[in-house]
């Protein structure tokens, strides 16, 4: 599944190649590829997967030499198509991973980065690790099955053949991406005893924080009739996402890197305004329309976002919570809010409902409780942010009771305690106890109290057949 890596002397082996990755990492190299001149230094990327849940897409990439076609349209309907080819390398899939363990192993390789959503770090608020989830208490006996199992595989093989320090970079949507996968990096090495490999890791290791940005939907056979309507290339794995898009990364890369910021990425000192404002205002507002757009019998994001009652609940929970807790903020956060919305009410898109309502319980953590538990040390009543978390408690009573007219998916929700919820005398005090969901805040009155009222607002909304 190798093909040349076309003279690249500095490589990137990505972890988890699905759509979001070749929308975004894989085309800004791609565009950086094109304005190099063959002078300078070269940077390719080898890709694969942790887990054999997509051999087919490496499979039709690696058919391709690495090659596909990114769609992108605006608001207005304008389409474009290009062929990315910045992919040098793809893996095959194994158990063992023995394929990413020998590229992760070349000294090369200067950067091993990764996109496994949020739920893919088993952290809790305090960045421990959830050392009771299954595929984590597996790989700490050694297994290779979450991105700490591999990459501790990937760095024992590097150490071993003495390959030189290497960047470990997040992708993700994960407030401060890099320090807390660090430090479940860390605390992982620790509690599987590798102690030599944890000194290793301290000292040739760095992991750099970084904010993402493009709206990726899931690929559907019309994107691929589309893209051979306008080009003639029958792709089999071919991508397609908004025309905008947005990396910024913390400068701070032990082993080299890309020239990216030649292709507008922002490298900067501290992403953390960057990544605050976007994790509250854009990650939170698509959970918030996602999960009221089902509730109302919608399909896309597009049509929650000009639903009329919709909007509201995301433009108020921005403007009445969100921008007081961001300020003073480097970035104009109401033209953001606004920028936002007019994203997600791009129709062309088609973005689903099904895609962005996953992953609640670690949505929830992430995304909301940080600007409920603000509100409430500043002594202001969060009630626009109460309203999302009501949403999706309606939501999981949907679930529950198979009711949802689609498969939900929750990469760290407990079924069984989820269920439960609904069965207690009081089925919203169960969901505000939930230490998954809302680590120090829960059980705690001001949060029961501000959620019982936004419940009863989600509630008549719902009752008036919107």
């Amino acid at each position: 599944m190798d093909n040349a890596q076309r003279g690249a002397s500095n490589v990137i082996v990505h972890l988890g190649a699905g759509s979001f990755h070749r929308a975004h990492q894989a085309w800004y190299l791609h565009r950086l590829q094109q304005a190099s001149a063959p002078s300078e230094p070269q940077w390719s990327l080898t890709v694969g997967n942790i887990r054999g849940d997509m051999n087919a897409v490496l499979d039709a990439l690696a058919a391709q030499h690495g090659r596909y076609t990114l769609e992108t349209v605006t608001p207005q309907g304008e389409r474009a198509y290009e062929t990315v080819g910045s992919i040098g390398r793809v893996l095959p899939w194994s158990p063992g991973l023995e394929a990413l363990i020998e590229a992760g192993a070349d000294p090369a390789c200067k950067i091993v980065s990764f996109t496994v959503t949020e739920g893919g770090y088993y952290l809790d608020e305090h960045d421990r690790l959830d050392t009771a989830n299954a595929d984590l208490a597996a790989d700490l006996r050694g297994g290779r099955t979450t991105i700490y199992g591999a990459l501790a595989a990937i760095l024992e093989a590097r150490q071993s053949r003495n390959a030189g320090p290497v960047t470990l970079q997040s992708c993700d949507n994960l407030r401060s991406n890099g320090e807390r996968f660090e430090a479940g990096m860390r605390s992982f090495l620790e509690l599987s005893g590798r102690t030599a490999l944890a000194e290793w890791f301290e000292a040739n290791t760095s992991c750099p924080n970084s904010m993402v940005d493009r709206i990726t939907p899931r690929p559907t056979p019309e994107v691929r009739e589309r893209v051979k309507a306008a080009t003639g290339v029958d792709d089999a794995c071919p991508v397609m996402g908004e025309a905008f898009i947005q990396w910024v990364i913390e400068d701070r890369f032990c082993a080299g890197r890309p020239a990216w910021e030649r292709v507008g990425a922002e490298l900067v000192e501290s992403v953390l305004p960057y990544e605050e404002a976007k994790i509250r205002i854009l990650n939170a507002s698509h959970s918030c329309i996602a999960w009221a757009g089902t509730l109302a019998g919608l399909t896309f994001i597009h049509e929650g976002t000009h639903d009329a009652q919709i909007r509201r609940f995301a433009y108020d929970y921005v403007t009445e919570d969100v921008i007081p807790c961001l300020t003073p903020s480097p970035l104009d956060l109401a033209r953001y809010r606004d920028v936002v919305l007019d994203r997600f009410g791009n129709p062309y898109i088609q973005d689903t409902n099904q895609r962005v309502a996953a992953d609640g319980f670690s949505k929830i953590p992430g995304f909301i409780a940080p600007t409920l538990s603000e509100s409430f040390a500043r002594g202001v009543e969060p009630n626009a942010t109460a309203v999302l978390p009501a949403l999706f408690f309606r939501f999981l009573d949907r679930w529950r009771q198979g009711a949802l007219p689609y498969t939900y998916q929750d990469g760290v929700m407990d079924e069984a305690a989820a269920r439960s919820m609904f069965d207690a005398p009081d089925p919203l005090a169960a969901f505000c106890a939930s230490r998954l969901l809302w680590g120090g805040l829960a059980d705690t009155p001001p949060l029961l109290a501000a959620l019982r009222s936004a419940l009863e607002r989600v509630d008549g909304w719902l009752a008036s057949g919107r």
